[in-house]
């Protein structure tokens, strides 16, 4: 690895009490990252999502199975892979929870929200079994320590370029 990329690997259990300790550490990596306060909170909902999936869903809360959380930061990106032990799912088959039919379910919108959250999503099966999301997030360049948007108002820290 470069000196530019730093990685931090996390295995759970699957157990739904360790969600809050997964949330934290997106939370701390995105800081070190110095993404804004709102893309923290949406990077590490994303995260949680996963992670919540992984264990529901992929591991269908086996408690013998692991999750495992890698964050990956390097100069122009975040990366996060959560990849469960489970059976897999057919994400070919993902529904979309704003369609009628959907609407009203009370389950659906964690790939949802993830997919809004961060800039890129992908699945992949494991082999050997299990399935694989892969989150990346854009890391905005900076000026004087602070996140520029290309419309941010100049009183913001914005301007010409």
């Amino acid at each position: 690895m470069s000196p530019s990329n730093r990685e931090i690997r996390i295995q759970i259990d699957s157990r739904l009490e360790f969600i809050d300790m997964i949330q934290q550490a997106a939370e701390d990596v995105c800081r070190a990252a110095r993404f804004g306060r709102e893309t923290v909170f949406n990077i590490s909902l994303a995260v949680r999502e996963a992670v919540i999936n992984a264990i529901r869903h992929g591991n269908r809360l086996a408690r013998e199975k692991q999750v495992h959380v890698v964050f990956r930061l390097d100069r122009d990106k975040l990366a996060v892979i959560v990849r469960d032990e489970g059976e897999g799912f057919d994400f070919e088959q993902l529904r979309d929870p704003r369609e009628p039919d959907n609407i009203f379910k009370p389950t659906g919108r964690g790939l949802f929200f993830i997919r809004s959250f961060v800039d890129r999503v992908s699945f992949s099966r494991v082999n050997g079994g299990g399935t694989e999301i892969l989150m990346e997030k854009r890391i905005e360049k900076r000026r004087r320590g602070r996140s520029v948007r290309a419309n941010q108002k100049a009183s913001e820290g914005g301007g010409v370029r």
